[in-house]
This record gives structure tokens, sequence and C-alpha cells, in this order.
């Protein structure tokens, strides 16, 4: 039997970066109907609208987060992001002490302290305080916000989601819900999950993913094509660490070689972060180029510049991988959700074009209905 929407997605942060701050701000931001719908890919799913969503619990290991309440947490250096909603009213969950495990990679050591994670020497807390948490604060959904390359770490929060069957949401290029070991262990303890790597709502990934699949309908056949990207908050100077990368690259790479006409060679494909540029801050610049052939085996050549704020980006997604997830538990779905994972993340466990995907995802918001 389906369970009806409860009015409330309690949510648990793992991580309260940039990308949470936008989520946290979103929230505050739309609830009540004080602000329109500008934004927002969906107002309402199955019920559920973005201020229904509140934080309950989060994880951190910088010193200037823990312990403090989320709403304040959010603008704690060394985020930088936008901050669009002036008023974020306390969330009651204080930052509790995460697992550094494989979270901090060694060269973010090097850098100025308001640019890099200044960890907590506080103790760091086992599966069962994790576990019992997540039960004690009503756990709805995970929303794992870790930093790239961060396997291990996001291995243990989506192990305590598991156990305490907390819906999780894998918004980070770590494979869990694409990786068919951890995909069968959700499907049979009866929990959904959603993964792997959020898809931003207008990012450089859904317009070079848009672009090809436009050139394979028009017929123009594309020879090569790159997309470098620079930014300045701590994810792109935690990625300056090439080995941290390594699932990124392929995460970006197959979400735009998955709706090619033809799969291109790897010396004819590059996809991923490519620079730190501090003085970005938050701001994320994507230079985009392909080459192809037209009629008659013309060459032709297209050239992109697309400037986004990347967390809010990321966080206009997040905001319904949230509430797909809770709709997910209230059918009694378990593993992987593959409707809002094909829509919503580079590498979901199957791959769809974005048309078929967005079908197949209105399809699962409508059924709920």
């Amino acid at each position: 039997m389906l369970s009806p929407p409860s009015g409330t997605i309690n949510v648990a942060l793992v991580g309260v970066g940039n990308c949470a701050s936008s989520l946290v701000q979103g929230i505050a931001h739309y609830r009540g109907g004080a602000n329109d719908t500008s934004g927002l890919m969906h107002r309402r799913i199955g019920g559920y609208q973005p201020g229904d969503i509140r934080i309950c619990a989060a994880w951190d290991i910088d010193r200037r987060k823990v312990g403090r309440d989320v709403a304040e947490a959010i603008f704690a250096r060394p985020n930088c992001t936008a901050r669009f909603c002036e008023t974020v009213e306390p969330t009651g969950a204080k930052v509790r002490m995460g697992r550094k495990l494989d979270g901090i990679a060694p060269h973010m050591h090097d850098y100025p302290e308001d640019r890099t994670f200044l960890p907590s020497d506080a103790p760091e807390p086992d599966h069962d305080a994790v576990v019992a948490a997540l039960r004690d604060t009503g756990a709805d959904v995970m929303m794992n916000y870790l930093p790239v390359g961060s396997q291990a770490a996001s291995e243990f929060y989506a192990g305590c989601a598991l156990e305490a069957g907390v819906a999780f949401v894998n918004a980070i290029p770590v494979f869990i819900a694409s990786d068919p070991d951890w995909a069968e262990r959700f499907r049979a303890a009866g929990v959904p999950i959603i993964g792997d790597d959020i898809k931003a709502q207008l990012g450089a990934t859904i317009v070079h993913r848009v672009l090809t699949d436009l050139f394979r309908k028009r017929g123009v056949e594309l020879k090569r094509t790159y997309q470098l990207n620079t930014g300045g908050n701590t994810d792109f100077l935690n990625m300056l660490e090439r080995q941290r990368l390594a699932a990124k690259k392929v995460s970006k790479t197959e979400a735009v070689q998955s709706v090619a006409a033809e799969r291109l060679t790897d010396e004819n494909i590059h996809v991923g972060p490519s620079d730190y540029v501090a003085w970005q801050n938050d701001n994320k610049v994507c230079f985009l180029r392909m080459e192809g052939e037209m009629f008659g085996g013309v060459p032709m050549n297209l050239e992109l510049r697309l400037s986004v704020e990347d967390s809010p980006n990321s966080a206009g997604v997040a905001i319904d991988m949230i509430r797909c997830a809770k709709l997910a538990s209230d059918r009694g779905l378990a593993g992987p959700v593959h409707p809002a994972a094909a829509w919503f993340c580079k590498h979901p466990p199957r791959q769809m074009p974005d048309d078929e995907a967005w079908a197949v995802l209105e399809a699962f918001i409508a059924a709920a209905a």
C-alpha cells in the first residue's frame, strides 16, 4: 500500500558546503509561496513543495561549521556561493562532526584558510552513531554532498542510510547507485537511491549533451569535442588532485558519449574540470568546442562559453531529487530510481537521451498524483 505524503521531508546533509548552502537558501526562498516559481523545474512533486523540505541533521568536518546551526554554518568559510536569500531561519539542526576518511585531499592544507577546509579535532562518529542520529531525527532522505573523490566516506554514509532505512541521494561522482553491488544492497533492503553525480540545472553537461544529441538528429557527424571548466570554489580546488578527478571525468565523459551517434575515440573527446581560479569563487565558466562534418562532408565548428553560479545551478536539481526520493519511499520502491536518475544525474544506472529521460520522469511523478 502506498503511503500518502506526510507534508514534510526530513533531510540529512552530508557536507555543508556551497551546494548545501544554495539548497538551504532555496528552501527558504520558495517556502510558503512568498516567492514566485522562477527557477524551479517542478513546483509540486507528488504533493510536496520545496518548502516542505526540512533539514533535520547534518555532518561536516570543518571546525567553523561543526556545532553551529545549519542556517549559520552554510555561510561560514570556505563557502563562497551567492547569498540570494537574506533570511534563513534557524533549522534546529546543529552540524555534527563527520567522518574524515578520504574526504580531504592532502594538497588542501597548502592553501589560505578562507579557501580550504580546517578540520575539527572533535571525535569522529562511528557507523552506529550516524545510524542512531538518522533514526532519532526522523530523516527521510540523506543527501551526499562530500568532495569529489570521497569514495570511502561516501560508502560509509551510504551504509548508514541503508541500515537506517533512509533514502540516499548521491550528488557526487562516486559510483554507488550505478554500482551493481550497491544497487542490489539498496534493493534488498527496501531503500531507494538516486544517483550518481548530479547534472546541474543548466550546466556544461546538459548543454553538451543536448548539442551532441542535436548533431545526431540533424545528421551532423561529430568528429571531436572538448569541454573545459574553471572555477574558484573548494570543489575546483579539491579537483586539482587528478587522482580524485578520475571518476568525475568518467561521469562527465560518459554523459556526452552516451548520446552521440557514434562513440568518439579517447583522443577526440576531452571533458572535465580544467583549473582552479580563486577569484572566480563559485562562478563556473565552461568553454565548449564541437567540430563536425555537415552535408557533403563540409566541416563546421561550434564554440560556446557558459558562465553560471555553480551551486545554485546544482540546487535547482537537488530540490527535485530529494522530493523524488521521498516519493519513491512513499510508494515502497527500492534500489535505483531509474526515471529520476536518468534525468537528474550524469552517471545513472541507465543512460537515456534527455528528452526520453524527461518523459519517463514526468510519468513517474504523474503516477503518484
